[in-house]
């Protein structure tokens, strides 16, 4: 049993880093209508229905593309996130990048969640409104870049979905492909590293066990809410601290503020 799963990770688990001028992605994350990940910071809205009351969060959507983590770098230096919500909505991209951007949330403290924005229409001299639904995706890579977050909360309406990624030049004839011993030694290395931040962002290793189990011409499996706790992908109860309103900036350049901090304000 054991030499079937090593022979597993070699042959089917051709997955985590393609060679240096390629890039590893998940299956569905270079569709033709996937776009690039976007940072949006937005305030909930209408005003008049929440007032003092109005939660913050920082919106990502889209694909994790290789830029992404520049694209979230110059985002964070912008804006104060630290200790901010992110909630994420992603059919997934980059394993390197995934890992990347988990690594800048988690030491900005921020808390990470799943969810739909909806912009609102946009009031002048007020900040930019919006809606957040549960009924949101993460899948493939997304998963370990929720990890990320201090603070973890997958929405039950939220669908957090696995499976294999795959080497991004051979990702659409995963089957037919044949893979070279240096492609295969790069794949074993990178099952290691992802382990490693696994591990280091709090996570359990059963969230890569899982995923290791459905190649990517397979539907992707969905994480029930038992599993999400088990691999402490989700960490905490709700998303919003209950009665802790968000403390904000001016509507040009919001400051965002965690729920513990504008308790004390």
């Amino acid at each position: 049993m054991r030499g079937w799963f090593v022979g597993a990770c070699a042959l089917t688990g051709a997955f985590l880093l393609a060679p240096v001028n390629e890039s590893s992605v998940a299956k569905n994350s270079l569709a033709n209508d996937a776009s690039p990940m976007r940072f949006e910071l937005l305030t909930e809205g209408p005003a008049e229905q929440c007032s003092r009351q109005c939660r913050t969060w920082v919106s990502a959507m889209g694909s994790i593309t290789d830029g992404t983590v520049r694209e979230f770098e110059q985002f964070a230096s912008k804006f104060d996130v630290r200790g901010a919500t992110l909630v994420v909505n992603s059919e997934g991209g980059s394993v390197l990048a995934a890992m990347a951007i988990g690594r800048i949330i988690r030491s900005l403290g921020m808390t990470t969640s799943v969810g739909a924005t909806t912009l609102l229409p946009s009031v002048v001299g007020d900040a930019q409104r919006a809606t957040l639904s549960p009924h949101a995706d993460c899948e493939s890579m997304c998963p370990f870049m929720l990890l990320g977050g201090v603070r973890r909360h997958v929405p039950a309406e939220a669908q957090v979905m696995v499976h294999q990624i795959w080497l991004g030049g051979k990702r659409k004839e995963a089957l037919a492909a044949s893979y070279s011993a240096e492609e295969l030694t790069l794949v074993q290395r990178d099952i290691g590293t992802l382990a490693r931040y696994t591990i280091e962002m709090g996570g359990d290793v059963k969230l890569i066990e899982t995923a290791l189990r459905i190649p990517p011409w397979e539907p992707l499996y969905k994480l029930s809410a038992d599993e999400l706790r088990d691999m402490r992908i989700t960490n905490v109860n709700q998303l919003f601290e209950v009665d802790s309103p968000i403390a904000m900036g001016s509507a040009s350049s919001p400051k965002v503020t965690s729920a513990a901090q504008a308790s004390r304000n």
